[in-house]
Order: C-alpha cells, then sequence, then structure tokens
C-alpha cells in the first residue's frame, strides 16, 4: 500500500514518526480533494510502522484493531505529513495519535488507531 500511494518515512525521533504522502490523482477524490480513505491509510501505516518498532518482531506482530479520523481541512495538491506519537504503549496494544498536516503545516486530519500486539 505504500509504495501505491506513494507514502514514504520521512523522519524518526524516539517516541515519533513522521511519512508523507502526495495529494495526487492516487490519493484524490473525484472532487480533486484528498480522499479521506488515502489519509487514513497514512494514518494507520504510520501507526503500524510505529508498533512494529516497538515489539521484538522475532516473536510479535502488531495488527490493527480500530482506526478513526476526524478530517479538519481539504488538501488538493502538494503532500500531507503525519507525524505519529503513542498515547498508549502496553504488552498486549498500542494506541496511537496521527496528526496529519498539509505543506503549510495546516492540521487536515487527526487519526487515531489502536494495534493488537501478537505472539507468533
Amino acid at each position: 500500500m505504500l509504495h501505491h500511494l506513494g507514502i514514504e518515512i520521512v523522519a524518526i525521533g524516539d517516541d515519533w514518526l513522521k511519512g508523507r504522502m502526495p495529494v495526487d490523482e492516487r490519493t484524490k477524490q473525484p472532487a480533486g480533494l484528498l480522499h479521506g480513505g488515502a489519509t487514513c491509510v497514512l494514518g494507520e501505516s504510520l501507526a503500524s510502522i510505529a508498533s512494529a518498532l516497538c515489539v521484538d518482531l522475532a516473536t510479535h506482530t502488531a495488527v490493527g484493531t480500530e482506526i478513526s479520523a476526524s478530517h479538519i481541512r481539504s488538501a488538493k495538491g502538494g503532500f500531507v505529513y503525519g507525524t505519529c506519537r503513542p498515547f498508549h504503549i502496553g504488552r498486549r496494544n498500542h494506541v496511537w495519535d496521527v496528526r496529519i498536516c498539509d505543506d503549510m503545516d495546516r492540521l487536515i486530519s487527526v487519526v487515531r488507531m489502536t494495534a493488537a500486539i501478537l505472539a507468533y
């Protein structure tokens, strides 16, 4: 999915992960605005990668179990940037907050994703 939509990881910190996605023909709805589903894909992708970075992938995996998004404003072009930070990192689940902004750092959407941590 990352490749299909052009999603890239652009920075990683101690407790955050940042990625970007182009607003183009792959991610726009017919009216020419960023598609809410594409925004959710960006949020879930970043949260899933963040969860994977928090577990031992030799013994565990992280799978999304819930996602919610509030779309605040639209985007018509350029890139949107998602910054993912944890609300909760537990043994069995992780809850993530992803703030998605446009090129001018205006808030586009807020995504919350929960991941279950499963042992192999």
